[in-house]
């Protein structure tokens, strides 16, 4: 049996740690984080909802906020005196700033 394939490296152990450390480090700054802040952002979003906000669902539904309701839904205004009862949690917040800048484009216009 051959011995030198049991003793490790000299000084090897070193690199793996700082190499593994500075792998978290990345994969922090590159995934956790950024999905961290767009989880805040999405919160504070719905939690700033109120009539009148034009607002698009996930499923792509386009409408006016016409109730903040108490157990946490929205009666929502698709068409005049058409109204879906749906989840805060439903509404897309890249969808919904997207909508009120072109909005905002057309108006200035």
């Amino acid at each position: 049996m051959n011995m030198y394939l049991l003793q490790a490296a000299p000084g090897g152990g070193g690199f793996q740690f700082i190499f593994l450390g500075l792998m978290i480090v990345v994969f922090w700054l590159f995934f956790i984080r950024p999905q961290a802040k767009k989880q805040k952002q999405q919160k504070t979003f719905i939690e700033s909802l109120q009539k009148g906000d034009r607002v698009v669902t996930i499923a792509g539904i386009h409408g006016v906020v016409n109730r903040v309701n108490e157990d946490g839904t929205l009666q929502l205004e698709i068409n005049p005196g058409s109204y879906l009862k749906i989840e805060k949690s439903a509404i897309s917040l890249e969808w919904s700033n997207q909508l009120n800048k072109a909005a905002l484009a057309t108006d200035k216009k």
